[in-house]
């Protein structure tokens, strides 16, 4: 049977890895890959302690609705981000942090 526990520690092995690519990787698209992984991390463990926290025998479903409002933010995020990302790659034809000091051209 799978506990709170295994859940949990999935959910920080993602984040992790997702907080090991925004501080290591240089390309903007991979670091932005990386702040959605660490956001679906954030979704496993709301679901989990969701799951496993029963009111009168049935799963609160709280922490499940915040889920679904957290997928609705990151869909703008990523329409608004990836405009940002090609803009910037119109203007300096580059995708490496270390190359992009402003936003102005």
């Amino acid at each position: 049977m799978v506990t709170l526990n295994d859940y949990l520690i999935a959910s920080g092995l993602l984040f992790g890895i997702g907080l090991a690519g925004v501080v290591l990787r240089r390309n903007i698209i991979v670091i932005f890959m990386c702040l959605e992984m660490m956001l679906s991390a954030a979704n496993l463990s709301l679901v989990a302690f969701s799951r496993f926290r029963p009111t009168g025998g049935l799963p609160d479903y709280d922490g499940q609705m915040l889920v679904f409002f957290i997928i609705t933010v990151a869909t703008a995020e990523v329409a608004v981000g990836l405009a940002i990302i090609v803009a910037l790659f119109r203007t300096k034809r580059t995708v490496h942090v270390e190359d992009i000091t402003s936003l102005s051209g």
